[in-house]
């Protein structure tokens, strides 16, 4: 049904507009508690096997909603009502800032891909904390992602991302660092290791007990993606999530700027994911996204040595559903062959 309706309607309408409508029917949805813990009974992981423990935190299942989706975190408690195991906020700034001029958003039905150049469009940290400290309805893990605000030069980008980290750490599950977003001017540098080094020693010191990880880009070379994960596990980071968007349009017909996600992106994230467990081992948590669209991905991400699985562009072409559907699929696997936890297929092809 949600395909038809997608085909049919969603997709002639402006991709921003209706993003903007969902957020908007969920903030509403998340106004009536009932109904937010109706749809968890409904949809939520339940089977045991699903459950796994990462850097602390206890998940219900390993497939969680990537940041971008939630940029606000207006509506994290009910995107955990329709199955996600955790749901990434952000990513979220320092301070309030538009984003890039519309249009921003660009849907590639034909390549089951997304370009966006939004520019990180976001209240800023100080409205994100008033909605997380909000009471919890349901059982919920909320992640926070934060980037670098644009008009902050990049002399003074510590002290931004320091700022950010203060105010929402005590806040969230887990807290990570975007530098790898293709739609902030210069902020792609940072993932350079003497720049990252006093970055992620300053933001892990603001962040005090709460699990830190780096989130970076699928077009680094290989070489550098080694480097950033010995970084991380020198500076006793949490994880690595691996990969945000790319600025290659291999495979795509469109020219348009900004980073793209979706199938397209699903190679490179897998390889850059099997590097990090090939020089990290299980020193780091390893969270995959890019190209997640159906439970094989999911299984392939976790043979390869994913703790956890993200996806977002799957919730746009697949429907509400899509994470509910993933879930009971997978515990269905795990059964046929014989596993009695998703922990124990992690890393078992790396």
């Amino acid at each position: 049904m949600y395909r038809l309706v997608f085909t049919q309607v969603l997709s002639r309408l402006d991709a921003e507009a209706v993003h903007h409508l969902t957020i908007r029917l969920l903030r509403l949805l998340g106004m009536f508690p009932p109904l937010v813990r109706l749809l968890h009974r409904l949809l939520a992981p339940r089977a045991e096997s699903l459950r796994v423990q990462a850097f602390g935190v206890h998940f219900a299942s390993p497939f969680g909603l990537a940041a971008g989706f939630d940029k606000d975190a207006g509506c994290a408690e009910p995107l955990s009502a329709l199955g996600f195991g955790y749901v990434e906020v952000g990513t979220i700034t320092a301070h309030a800032q538009p984003g890039n001029p519309r249009p921003r958003l660009f849907r590639l039905p034909e390549s089951r891909a997304i370009i966006n150049r939004m520019g990180f469009n976001n209240a800023g940290a100080a409205a994100a904390a008033k909605r997380l400290r909000r009471v919890r309805h349901i059982p919920a893990v909320v992640g926070v992602n934060i980037g670098k605000t644009k008009v902050v030069p990049e002399s003074e980008a510590v002290r931004d991302y320091v700022d950010s980290a203060r105010r929402l750490a005590p806040l969230a599950d887990y807290l990570v660092v975007n530098v790898s977003s293709p739609n902030t001017p210069g902020l792609r540098d940072l993932q350079a290791v003497d720049r990252l080094r006093p970055l992620l020693s300053a933001v892990k010191e603001a962040a005090g007990r709460t699990p830190l990880l780096v989130k970076i880009a699928p077009d680094l070379a290989d070489e550098d993606v080694d480097a950033v994960a010995e970084l991380a596990a020198e500076l006793g980071l949490a994880g690595v999530i691996a990969t945000n968007t790319t600025i290659s349009r291999e495979g795509v017909a469109s020219t348009e700027a900004g980073g793209l996600s979706g199938r397209p992106l699903k190679a490179r994230s897998l390889e850059v994911l099997r590097r990090l467990r090939q020089k990290a081992g299980d020193r780091l948590t390893l969270v995959s996204v890019g190209g997640v669209e159906d439970v094989d991905d999911v299984w392939e991400r976790l043979l390869a040595g994913a703790t956890l699985v993200q996806g977002y562009t799957g919730l746009i072409y697949e429907g509400p559903l899509w994470p509910s559907r993933i879930n009971r699929q997978l515990a269905r696997r795990l059964r046929r062959h014989g596993y009695g936890s998703v922990r124990e297929i992690v890393g078992r092809t790396a």
